[in-house]
């Protein structure tokens, strides 16, 4: 029974955050919610396994990786989605957080992969690499390609701002 309530303690302290970031990947809160979850439930699936291991970065990895496989096959056309909008109660985000992930938005899919779990996550840089599949050099290339288009972007964003007022 020790083994539900650690893994029980474990979903609870990570859920959110890792759902927060691949929102911000995938800008659809549902389908960010699902890859966790199924990525939580593959890991439950092991975790007499992985839980002495970094459960946190196989679930991350895993959540990232079906995330991938699902745009896909959407992208491909293979899966057809059709969700139903529930109105929401809740307010809106701030500004600021709208505008970046807009910014966000911009980049190609691995800089933004790599922005999100470098600096929304505070994962090392070898720590994105590993996750991603890619050398430590490859990341840093894209980190500092995508700080340049977004400083730019949000630059703009702030002039434009500024000549409305």
């Amino acid at each position: 029974m020790t083994g539900h309530r650690d893994f029980a303690e474990f979903y609870g302290a990570v859920f959110h955050r890792l759902a927060t970031s691949l929102y911000v990947h995938t800008r659809d809160l549902a389908e960010a919610q699902d890859v966790v979850q199924e990525a939580m439930i593959r890991a439950l699936s092991r975790w007499p396994s992985i839980q002495d291991e970094q459960p946190e970065a196989w679930v991350r990895r895993t959540a990232w990786n079906l995330a991938t496989s699902r745009w896909r096959r959407m992208r491909r056309g293979l899966e057809l989605v059709t969700r139903g909008r529930v109105e929401d109660t809740t307010a809106g985000p701030e500004p600021d957080r709208v505008a970046i992930v807009a910014a966000l938005a911009l980049l190609p899919e691995r800089q933004r992969q790599a922005v999100i779990l470098h600096h929304l996550e505070d994962l090392p840089v070898a720590e994105v690499a590993e996750v991603i599949g890619v050398a430590e050099g490859t990341v840093k290339s894209w980190l500092h390609r995508a700080r340049t288009t977004l400083a730019g972007h949000l630059a703009d964003e702030h002039a434009e701002e500024v000549d409305r007022v």
